[in-house]
Order: structure tokens, then C-alpha cells, then sequence
């Protein structure tokens, strides 16, 4: 399932570190942040996509404490 979020992220360098974390998540099959538009697209299967979606927020926080994803 591939969903849009509002991402508040302060750097394309910091959003590009996020990509990065995020994209090891096990089950993530793609992230795209885009620092201009404020805005995180992140595909992960139906089938565990709360269970992904809470460590994808933990994950952004270690990174990036101050990053907002609503």
C-alpha cells in the first residue's frame, strides 16, 4: 500500500539521511521524501502496515528529533 504524509523536516540533507534509515526497515518496499513540498510517500504491504508504519515513526525521530510525519 503506498501512502501520502505530510512530513515537516527542516533539510533535504536531513530528509535524505531518513530515506535512507527508512529504507532498511524490513517490509518498507519504498520511501520518497520531498523536502520542498513537505511531503513523505512510503509503500508498505496492507498486511503489516501499522506494525511498519510505528517503527517507520520511531526510526524518524533517532534520525531527526525534531521531524513531524502526520
Amino acid at each position: 500500500m503506498k501512502k501520502k504524509f505530510n512530513c515537516q523536516i527542516d533539510c533535504a540533507n536531513c530528509a535524505r539521511k531518513l530515506e535512507e534509515k527508512i529504507k532498511k526497515i524490513d517490509r518498507v518496499e519504498d520511501v520518497n521524501i520531498n523536502f520542498m513540498m513537505k511531503k513523505m510517500v512510503l509503500s508498505i504491504p496492507d498486511d503489516c502496515f501499522d506494525e511498519v508504519f510505528k517503527e517507520v515513526l520511531a526510526v524518524a525521530k533517532r534520525v531527526e528529533p525534531d521531524v513531524v510525519i502526520s
